[in-house]
């Protein structure tokens, strides 16, 4: 039986190997989903690796600490949250097999020498809207592989979209990519959702 465990949000819980997709408006909203996961995962033992814009770093580690009420040293070892030009974007451009190596090597550093036994994993998705040819292409790729490696090892992954910054075909294709889509506080299993092999077949 898999590995069910507490989202963060009262009544919720995700499966490992699970890929989820949330959909906000603004950061206030993108941090009442991602600051109860990460809560739920540092209380938990878990190994949490935060990607988002880089200038929304300090203010998610400010308000994660002020959530937890607690020293900051517990949490340093288990917590990493990292701008998205060190890893979505290490070369400049947005390139899938890069951030595939990049998530290897994390996820399986976290379970092997660093001695955890669960992993979260969040993308904050707000870069691929800049105004830059190919990246919204490569994104949904991407998001389509990743239900391929999302598997191989107890964690989960969240997604995070912003609505106000997404166009309509983003919107589309994140839904067509994700097998669980948090809705109204709830997460479901996604009917729209299409399995990386077909999906690839048309937009790789």
């Amino acid at each position: 039986m898999s590995l069910t465990v507490d989202f963060g949000i009262p009544g919720l819980r995700v499966t490992q190997g699970d890929h989820v997709c949330a959909f906000y408006h603004g950061a206030a909203e993108r941090n009442d989903v991602l600051i109860p996961f990460l809560r739920a995962g540092l209380t938990a033992g878990d190994k949490c690796i935060c990607v988002v814009d880089a200038t929304d770093l300090d203010a998610v580690a400010g308000d994660l600490r002020a959530d937890l009420e607690e020293e900051p040293a517990p949490v340093e070892r288990q917590l990493d949250i990292l701008p998205v030009e060190r890893v979505y974007l290490q070369t400049g451009d947005f390139e899938p097999d890069l951030m595939f190596e990049f998530w290897d090597q994390a996820v399986g550093s976290a379970l092997g020498a660093n001695g955890f036994s669960f992993v979260r994993a969040v993308g904050d998705t707000t870069w691929a809207m800049r105004d830059t040819p190919g990246w919204a292409d490569q994104l949904v790729v991407y998001e389509a592989k990743l239900n391929r490696f999302a598997p191989l090892y107890p964690q989960v992954m969240l997604c995070l979209y912003d609505i106000e910054r997404c166009s309509g075909e983003i919107i589309v294709n994140a839904v067509k990519t994700h097998p669980k889509i948090l809705v109204q506080g709830a997460i479901v299993e996604n009917s729209d959702y299409i399995e990386p092999d077909e999906f690839l077949a048309v937009h790789s």
